[in-house]
């Protein structure tokens, strides 16, 4: 049974930091390393944000986001993106029933948690299609509006290697996006661990550790956590040195990048650094926080330049300079 009737807000963010201790050890049993990855995803759930995760093929995705909705008591849904993909095939459509009366079916999109694979290997109006649901989420069909089951939670795969075929999401699009994560190879010692596990013949079945009644409190719970005036103006400033062109703007903005980030990343920055927190068992957030998700935030707002690929010239690297 779940317990959300915590007798204050201090007592909740303490059985939070127990139940997300429970939830890496238990996901651990299952993905081998990937460490960063599962916390800020987790962090990104908790703080009811959309991850988009860019990764070659063979990293696990498929297998973590199963294996975080299996632990997080969640239903999932795969949405394997092809350049023939309709809007319909992702919300759902009307059809016709025995008594000759429309009757919607619904969609992939009608789950907790979604998994939109090689989202830009289809054309922008189907990418459209999702993006509108992570949005409001809700759907409309022939003008009936349809909510999505709370909490809803998409985690979008690219891959960085095959560029022909795909139709890379726009800007303001990616905007929507909580946290953009990079998927690495395993470590050598990692490799070996993985190996190992999956040619035994014996697969783990991850239990359940939290429920979707407990997600919720504890999103709503995250929100009222208090943040000083110094954090919030680290949080405005360090975006605005995003900016080019602008009186705030970092020397290295107006060399390396064309346009910067919006309010956007500053609302993100300060929630993922309540959630960021408040798992490590803290009551409210400092610097240390903020930064903590910096990369994560910004790394998909900033446009680099020419100039910047020329040289070689990374996104982390210049947000490393702008954390200075």
């Amino acid at each position: 049974m779940t317990k959300t009737n915590y007798k204050t807000n201090v007592e909740a963010v303490d059985a939070l930091v127990a139940k997300y201790n429970e939830l890496r050890k238990e996901i651990a049993n299952v993905i081998v390393g990937q460490d960063e990855i599962v916390e800020q995803t987790l962090i990104s759930i908790l703080s009811k944000g959309h991850v988009l995760l860019v990764g070659v093929p063979g990293l696990a995705k498929t297998l973590l986001v199963n294996t975080i909705a299996k632990v997080l008591g969640l239903s999932y849904s795969r949405i394997q993106f092809t350049p023939d993909l309709m809007p319909s095939d992702i919300i759902g459509t009307e059809i016709l029933d025995e008594q000759r009366k429309f009757k919607f079916l619904k969609g992939p999109v009608f789950a907790n948690l979604i998994l939109a694979d090689e989202i830009n290997r289809t054309p922008p109006k189907t990418q459209a299609a999702l993006l509108e649901a992570m949005q409001e989420k809700a759907v409309t069909v022939a003008g009936t509006t349809y909510k999505l089951q709370e909490p809803f939670f998409v985690l979008a795969t690219q891959n960085p290697i095959e560029q022909e075929g795909t139709y890379p999401l726009p800007e303001a699009q990616l905007d929507r996006f909580m946290f953009n994560l990079i998927l690495d190879y395993p470590s050598f010692e990692e490799e070996k661990d993985i190996v190992k596990r999956t040619t035994i013949g014996t697969d783990y079945e991850p239990k359940t550790v939290m429920e979707s009644e407990e997600i919720l409190f504890f999103q709503q719970l995250l929100r009222k956590i208090p943040v000083t005036d110094n954090v919030v103006e680290y949080a405005v400033k360090l975006v605005a040195k995003t900016r080019p062109g602008t009186s705030e703007a970092h020397p290295w903005a107006g060399n390396y990048l064309n346009w910067g980030a919006g309010p956007r990343a500053s609302q993100f920055l300060i929630i993922g650094a309540k959630t960021h927190a408040a798992l490590h068992g803290k009551y409210s957030p400092d610097i240390e926080n903020v930064q903590a998700v910096a990369h994560s935030v910004l790394r998909h707002r900033l446009v680099r330049n020419y100039k910047a690929e020329a040289e070689g010239i990374s996104m982390d690297d210049i947000i490393n300079e702008f954390l200075g």
